[in-house]
């Protein structure tokens, strides 16, 4: 997903702010250790000594080591939806570590992008412009892992580590069934600029060419040169979750919108089809991207 600040947000047009306070460089509830996080930790260790099992022994039959036990009863780590259904039947815990599963899982997110996260996994169509990197659905695990390196202040390794799970598990929304209607609009200069080194880009764009080639994903290039552009404000995402229910989501520096008023939407969808209009057909940018991988 992209980011953004929509500069005309401050026009009396309804918005659903998700404001996070910042303590110490970090902003509360984006790591583990607090929330829904710390109250899984808890549950699985009454459970498990209600079992019987010191963390070795219960560690073995799960397939993970004392440490990474202790890390996720102690908070520091955010268990995957595997762990959980895995942990709930060696512990015979009857569906009680099971219920968390859907929270937890948003606890991979940093807070101010989970419910534009929840709402991406469920949406029948997205519409996305990128301005300074690659959207977050079509991003390579290194290229991922060096936008997350990047960031300050620092990332812990082990936080890093899970957002760059979580961001790759997004990616199954390409295997759904009915998998959402997704249109990319993607500026030149984020296609130029080597996030991670030469060797990374050039996997990068390979990537985006690849699933551009999805039957439910049109990918564009907006060039340069270009001397007309619809969206200098900035970059966006629409969210469709039905006919009836359209969304748009934007964040610039950690902090975030979703705009649910049908005006405002409604703005930014206009928006966004003069922007595919002025970009490079679908086809023209595959080649234009095959080129930028020749220089590469």
């Amino acid at each position: 997903m992209t980011s953004v600040r929509d500069e005309e947000a401050g026009r009396g047009q309804a918005a659903v702010p998700v404001p996070v306070p910042v303590q110490g460089g970090r902003r509360a509830g984006d790591e583990p250790g607090s929330g829904v996080v710390t109250a899984f930790g808890r549950q699985l260790k009454l459970l498990r000594i209600r079992a019987g099992l010191e963390r070795p022994e219960f560690g073995k039959r799960m397939g993970y080591s004392a440490d990474t036990v202790a890390s996720i009863e102690q908070g520091r780590r955010i268990p995957q939806a595997q762990f959980i259904e895995k942990a709930d039947e060696v512990l015979g815990a009857g569906g009680v570590l099971i219920a968390l599963k859907e929270e937890v899982a948003r606890a991979q997110y940093p807070a101010y992008f989970r419910d534009a996260a929840c709402m991406e996994a469920r949406a029948v169509g997205l519409r996305v412009y990128a301005v300074f990197a690659v959207p977050g659905l079509l991003q390579t695990e290194d290229y991922a892992r060096a936008v997350f390196q990047m960031q300050r202040p620092l990332l812990d390794d082990e936080v890093i580590e899970q957002r760059l799970q979580a961001r790759l598990a997004r990616h199954s929304v390409f295997e759904r069934r009915h998998a959402p209607l997704m249109s990319f609009v993607i500026e030149e200069a984020v296609l130029r600029r080597p996030i991670g080194g030469r060797r990374v880009m050039r996997e990068a764009l390979e990537q985006i060419l690849l699933t551009g080639q999805l039957r439910p994903v049109e990918v564009q290039v907006m060039p340069t040169d270009r001397e007309d552009n619809a969206a200098l404000g900035g970059p966006f995402t629409l969210i469709d979750m039905d006919k009836r229910q359209r969304i748009a989501y934007a964040e610039v520096q950690d902090d975030s919108r979703l705009y649910m008023d049908a005006t405002r939407v409604h703005e930014l969808e206009a928006r966004y089809g003069i922007l595919r209009s002025q970009a490079l057909t679908p086809t023209e940018s595959s080649a234009f991207i095959e080129l930028l991988m020749g220089e590469s």
